[in-house]
């Protein structure tokens, strides 16, 4: 979670003693405000901001909950570990069966798509979204000087909390050929609003149109797109990794590099939890392919507005223009 509470001066000693007692991460100041990052269950979420709320919260930016199966000592994890090498070939022909290997195994069954459901016409894809692959976890984002102008939007929509409404706005996106590259949903700052975050690739053009369409969807009350101003991210991944005894400490080293704690250990398996942006989660995820990954669980990113203005993708640019002048 996201939170962003209104803190003055005389105020952010104690502001700050909550984030401690927490085990919080500031992830943005200004002269009147601090940003605030929180993992954990609905219990300590709903504490956060019931001691938070004597601040004044101005935003929340949620994700839902993910989850990983507690591994049990004795438990062989040699049929399931995922398969740490691919080759273009091999996934072209995995694809076209309708299943893939796992660690040299046979393959799982292929499932037919049901023929009745929700349906939703692609309208003319003249923007060719279709062709990035969102749903890659080393894609990352869209370089800014793509040719064709493409790269990662993130947007944030405030909904009513109604039944149907998320149904209705992903509908948007099916109906234009968007593919989702991320969807994190949560309560907002008020009761009875829930904040969307979504990323989608497309020219600033199209996601114009696209913002448009959605703004005229019932109980949608505002939407934003984020990506041309300075804005805080985050993403939670459970990552579990077969880990031999030999194995342990190489892994706990890099977990402790990317700083991410251990939330479960047996006597072959660890299971990570790491928050940061969509590079550091897949740099991290890279790093642990030759131990043998598991299994993977990500939100959605969340993202608020920086109140301080600053804006680490442009300070990261001039650091190295700066270097070679």
């Amino acid at each position: 979670m996201l939170i962003k509470i209104n803190v003055s001066s005389a105020q952010r000693t104690e502001a700050l003693g909550l984030v401690d007692i927490f085990r919080g991460k500031v992830v943005d100041v200004s002269e009147d405000s601090l940003t605030i990052e929180i993992t954990g269950d609905a219990g300590k979420i709903f504490a956060v901001q019931q001691s938070m709320s004597k601040f004044g919260i101005k935003e929340i930016a949620r994700t839902g909950k993910i989850a990983l199966k507690r591994e049990k000592s004795g438990q062989s994890l040699s049929s399931r570990r995922m398969n740490v090498t691919s080759t273009p070939e091999s996934d072209e022909e995995t694809s076209r069966s309708g299943s893939w290997l796992v660690d040299g195994g046979l393959p799982s069954p292929s499932y037919e798509l049901p023929s009745k459901g929700d349906v939703y016409p692609v309208e003319p894809n003249e923007d060719e979204v279709w062709r990035f692959p969102v749903l890659d976890p080393d894609w990352g984002q869209v370089e800014d000087d793509e040719p064709s102008g493409f790269r990662s939007h993130t947007l944030s929509m405030l909904v009513n909390d109604a039944p149907g409404v998320l149904n209705r706005v992903t509908g948007v996106f099916a109906r234009r050929g968007y593919n989702i590259q991320s969807l994190a949903v949560g309560p907002a700052e008020k009761p009875g609003i829930s904040r969307i975050t979504t990323v989608v690739p497309g020219t600033d053009e199209s996601i114009k149109k696209l913002l448009t369409q959605i703004l005229k969807v019932i109980d949608v009350l505002k939407v934003q797109d984020l990506t041309h101003i300075p804005f805080a991210e985050r993403e939670l991944v459970l990552i579990k990794i077969a880990a031999s005894s030999k194995e342990r400490r190489d892994i706990l080293d890099v977990a402790a590099i990317f700083r991410a704690k251990t939330v479960d250990l047996s006597d072959h398996s660890i299971t990570l939890e790491m928050t940061g942006d969509l590079e550091k989660a897949a740099a991290l995820q890279r790093l642990l392919q030759q131990y043998g990954i598991v299994e993977v669980a990500r939100t959605g990113r969340v993202a608020l507005v920086r109140e301080s203005g600053v804006n680490t993708k442009y300070l990261g640019t001039q650091e190295l223009v700066n270097k070679f002048i």
